[in-house]
């Protein structure tokens, strides 16, 4: 195993201190190679060293201007701190340069749902469903973008592809109360608040959709 395979597999391990010993080794036996850098920004993210990581990604790129996961790091960086039209900056630049996987497809799409670009992120977090199909987290936020994009139907569709895959997903059944409750369909709504508590007791937003709903049957 090199070095950087079982640098990162300390990084998995949590033992940061052999993680960054290893990185710096690599950097001084490497000094003109960009990989070093960035899985040494990648650490410094997970330490909270956030200025010296923003540094090290920067050099990455002075190195080697297409090095598409520098670009990709700077964005989680700068997404950590809300920084979201700096982040959008760069995972559009990082995909530009072929980085083609769902994660950075799926936090473009979360800096465009911060920037309540809602519609802008379909195509992106759709992306990143189709590279990770099996991941509930994913398809959920398409389905809510779908949602606060008005495009109710298809959001619909995907909240219950979301519980197909976790019928324990509080937040899936919430959004579903909350579409059947724009169809009028008070029982279906009251059902998916109810299984969102029961999932979840402090829902606070399941648990004020119920009241909601139970306030419209007792006037009926």
């Amino acid at each position: 195993m090199d070095k950087i395979a079982q640098a990162i597999k300390y990084m998995q391990e949590q033992n940061f201190a052999e993680a960054a010993r290893l990185f710096n080794e690599v950097i001084e036996e490497h000094p003109n190679e960009a990989l070093g850098y960035i899985n040494f920004g990648n650490l410094l993210i997970q330490l909270n060293e956030n200025d010296r990581a923003e540094r090290f990604f920067k050099k990455a790129i002075e190195l080697d201007s297409e090095a598409a996961t520098a670009y990709y790091g700077l964005g989680n960086l700068y997404f950590e701190n809300s920084l979201y039209e700096k982040a959008q900056r760069n995972f559009h630049k990082a995909i530009e340069l072929g980085l083609e996987e769902s994660d950075v497809y799926y936090m473009l799409g979360l800096t465009l749902q911060n920037q309540e670009q809602y519609r802008l992120a379909l195509p992106y977090l759709l992306r990143a469903t189709e590279l990770d199909a099996e991941d509930e987290e994913i398809l959920f936020q398409y389905g809510l973008s779908l949602a606060q994009s008005n495009i109710l139907k298809d959001a619909d569709t995907v909240f219950r592809r979301v519980l197909d895959m976790n019928s324990e997903h509080s937040d899936a059944h919430y959004n579903l109360g909350v579409l059947s409750l724009f169809n009028d369909q008070t029982a279906a709504a009251l059902h998916h608040f109810e299984e969102a508590l029961r999932i979840q007791p402090d829902h606070v937003l399941a648990a004020n959709g119920k009241k909601n709903v139970e306030q419209l049957l007792n006037e009926n």
